[in-house]
């Protein structure tokens, strides 16, 4: 058995562990908590997996909240006008429901899963002189915790990296007792509702450890009226804040969450960081090297909601990668590669299209919002694209490419009105002659 070790407790490094862990490698997973503390303690994350994403857990038979979750089966968009209303709203329709699980709940438990099929777990909060130590009990160390000194090891890629500083203030509830939405109150979706020139709430339905629940979160341009949750600690004060944001900024929503409360003294959280992407092969004082996973390397903005998607997706891309190089040294070649082939395939696509919803939309997009309020097949793909986002390299970025787009969407709209105008006057012509 080849000898690995992962770092980092999150999406990927558990999702990693527990993939390797099963195909008979000897894992040692190193967390800065135990399960119990990460079951009692703050929320950690917003997040939403879309069907390719839960895929990959279905795959390794991790998906244990599977029937308790809710079944998200659209993505929404809404902007908000001057006066207070929706200049533009729509629901597209997903092809595979999307599910949030609060990562105390799944990390807690993949955890324990992780103990009792035996494998060997370290509580403690690395450093990088640590794993200088333990890197040579190991063929391979894969760093999966995004914060702290251990990132340090990893160099900033200043061509991937466009952003030095943060590009939003993060605020989130979790919170029960949200209403649905008056116009689709039987269906489970993601919220997306724009505020041009402040920033974004995002709602989304999720499992936590009391059940049910909603998430609440607000994406806030640096310096706007969304950024004031800076040095607020405490949790009624933080939902107070939120709602009160709700009712001036997006008052829609803010009507379907009058009576929500907090799911626990834990539900809240506030930061802010910068998107950057970073090399992926850190070098120890001895000279060993260690391999970076997921947001340690790639980190966007949440704002496209793809950190659970994408370590996920670094998960399964390393494991098989891994699986696939048999019993050959884990070199700095072979490091390059597995990493390169992820970010052709998933990190470069998500950080292109982060990045391009971070800066004001132009006039292309903006276009392209507001046809999916008149083509539902416009508003599926759209919210389909974040399951996939390589998509939107088709018909996004380039005004030219959307404008194509859309003329093809309204020609095909044509045709099926003419074609349906056709059968009525057929139906109406064979109704009269019979009379």
């Amino acid at each position: 058995m080849r000898r690995i070790l992962v770092v980092g407790a999150g999406q990927s490094g558990l999702q990693l562990a527990l993939g390797l862990q099963a195909k008979g490698y000897e894992v040692t997973l190193m967390s800065n908590r135990t399960a119990d503390e990460i079951r009692t303690g703050r929320v950690m994350s917003t997040q939403c997996m879309f069907d390719s994403a839960l895929r990959h857990e279905r795959d390794l038979q991790l998906n244990f909240w599977e029937r308790q979750a809710p079944r998200i089966q659209g993505l929404g968009v809404s902007v908000a006008a001057p006066d207070g209303g929706r200049a533009v709203d729509w629901l597209g329709r997903l092809k595979g429901y999307a599910q949030s699980v609060d990562q105390r709940v799944k990390m807690a438990g993949w955890l324990d899963v992780f103990v009792q099929r035996g494998g060997q777990l370290v509580i403690h909060g690395a450093s990088v002189a640590d794993l200088d130590y333990f890197s040579r009990a190991y063929e391979l160390v894969l760093v999966a915790a995004g914060k702290g000194e251990l990132v340090s090891m990893f160099d900033r890629d200043e061509a991937r990296s466009p952003y030095d500083s943060p590009q939003r203030a993060l605020a989130v509830a979790y919170v029960h007792g949200l209403a649905p939405r008056p116009e689709h109150p039987d269906t489970d979706a993601v919220r997306c509702n724009l505020v041009p020139g402040v920033g974004e709430l995002f709602v989304m339905p999720t499992l936590t450890n009391s059940g049910r629940a909603d998430i609440l979160f607000w994406e806030g341009l640096p310096g706007g009226p969304l950024d004031v949750f800076r040095g607020v600690n405490d949790p009624g004060e933080h939902l107070e804040l939120t709602l009160e944001l709700m009712e001036k900024f997006v008052p829609w929503e803010y009507a379907r969450a009058t009576k929500v409360e907090l799911t626990d003294a834990g539900g809240t959280l506030a930061g802010r960081y910068a998107p950057v992407v970073r090399k992926p092969i850190g070098r120890l004082p001895g000279g060993g090297l260690v391999l970076g996973v997921a947001d340690v390397v790639v980190a966007n903005d949440p704002i496209t909601g793809q950190g659970s998607n994408a370590a996920a997706k670094c998960a399964a891309s390393y494991l098989s990668s891994i699986l696939m190089h048999g019993d050959k040294p884990f070199d700095e070649a072979w490091m390059k590669a597995t990493f390169d082939k992820y970010w052709f395939t998933t990190g470069k696509p998500v950080t292109q299209w982060t990045n391009a919803m971070l800066g004001a939309p132009p006039e292309h997009v903006l276009n392209l919002i507001g046809a999916a309020g008149q083509y539902q097949r416009v508003a599926d793909r759209f919210a389909n694209g974040f399951d996939n986002p390589a998509d939107f390299d088709a018909y996004f970025y380039d005004p030219e490419d959307t404008e194509d787009y859309l003329a093809e969407v309204a020609e095909a709209a044509e045709a099926v009105e003419v074609a349906e105008a056709g059968e009525a006057a057929e139906a109406a012509a064979g109704s009269s002659s019979a009379s």
